[in-house]
């Protein structure tokens, strides 16, 4: 009787990553990208720090439907380096993300 209940304490124990694993691959796309159908939208953002040695804006940012990403404060990297020039710590922004290599990207900003 003991092996029996061992045999089911380790059938549930080797199964349940099994599941978990599952129920987390519901919101992807297994051609490497969120499996959200929506097509990107500007998010109102704000910049927090601009590394344009590594290409890359730490921003403040509202929801990014597209990506399946809440807010929060993130550095991205942005596909126009050299546009990076132009903006400043502390600006409001309109920013278009989009998943470029499998990678968060900003594939646009404006200022607001």
């Amino acid at each position: 009787m003991k092996s029996v209940q061992t045999l089911a304490f380790v059938l549930v124990f080797a199964t349940t990553p099994a599941a978990f694993a599952a129920g987390s691959m519901a919101g992807m796309d297994m051609k490497g990208g969120a499996a959200s159908q929506q097509a990107p939208q500007p998010v109102a953002a704000e910049i927090k720090k601009i590394d344009a040695r590594a290409g890359k804006v730490t921003l403040k940012h509202g929801p990014i439907a597209n990506l399946g990403m809440g807010p929060m404060t993130m550095a991205f990297p942005v596909r126009d380096r050299a546009s990076l020039k132009d903006f400043k710590e502390g600006e409001a922004v309109s920013v278009t993300f989009d998943n470029v290599d499998g990678t968060p990207t900003v594939v646009e900003m404006r200022r607001k």
